[in-house]
């Protein structure tokens, strides 16, 4: 099912360049904004300052290790998978949340590329048609197909290049759903960001299975 297409009202046809350098500092702020702050003790993960309002960790959250069921840590920032939802804490807590995992007995699982895959022609690359082809093929394989890809970032193109170019991130490497969160939540209203909210985590989750990493 094509999401976009129908729970997106359309938009004019606009280049997804016509304001690429029209960000204003207020605006970098908002699509900078971090994942919060995160404290993880012997027997509890405290997250405060959370800036994703549909999350169960916002605005702040003690989280207990039996509500979790998996955590990621192999590839860029970390998350905690909890029931529907996805927790983001900063890859500087790394260790300690691994050291944490191990000590409650919880899955660590593998980094989910969906979200990687579909934003890579924003990041700051060569992005070539080999490239376009490899990456269909993968989200094709995982249920994304070449019609919703193309709708998803006709919707999210413009915030990416505001998102990866205007504030200087200049992010080469990957970005994933962490980075389109924080772009969509400068141009949504709270309506509109819970909607994509939802949506964006159904397709990080989209036809795959945890990996366990050992």
């Amino acid at each position: 099912m094509n999401f976009f297409k129908h729970i997106f009202k359309s938009k004019a046809e606009t280049s997804v360049l016509d304001d690429f350098y029209n960000t204003k500092y207020k605006d970098v702020k908002m699509l900078l904004c971090g994942v919060g702050q995160s404290e993880i003790s012997e027997h509890h993960i405290l997250i405060t300052e959370y800036p994703f309002e549909p999350s169960i960790a916002y605005p702040n959250k003690r989280i207990l290790p039996h509500t979790i069921d998996a955590i990621s840590l192999d590839f860029g920032i970390c998350s905690l998978e909890i029931e529907k939802d996805i927790i983001f804490i900063s890859s500087s807590q790394k260790d300690a949340l691994k050291q944490f995992a191990k000590q409650h007995h919880i899955p660590l699982v593998k980094h989910r590329w969906n979200w990687d895959w579909i934003l890579e022609p924003y990041l700051d690359t060569e992005f070539t048609p080999e490239d376009e082809k490899r990456i269909t093929e993968k989200l094709a394989e995982n249920g994304i197909h070449i019609t919703e890809v193309e709708a998803i970032r006709k919707e999210v193109g413009s915030q990416m290049y505001k998102y990866n170019f205007d504030t200087m991130l200049w992010d080469w490497c990957s970005l994933s759903l962490v980075d389109v969160l924080s772009a969509m939540r400068a141009k949504y209203n709270s309506k509109d960001f819970r909607t994509f909210y939802n949506i964006a985590l159904e397709i990080d989750k989209r036809g795959t299975t945890p990996q366990i990493d050992t």
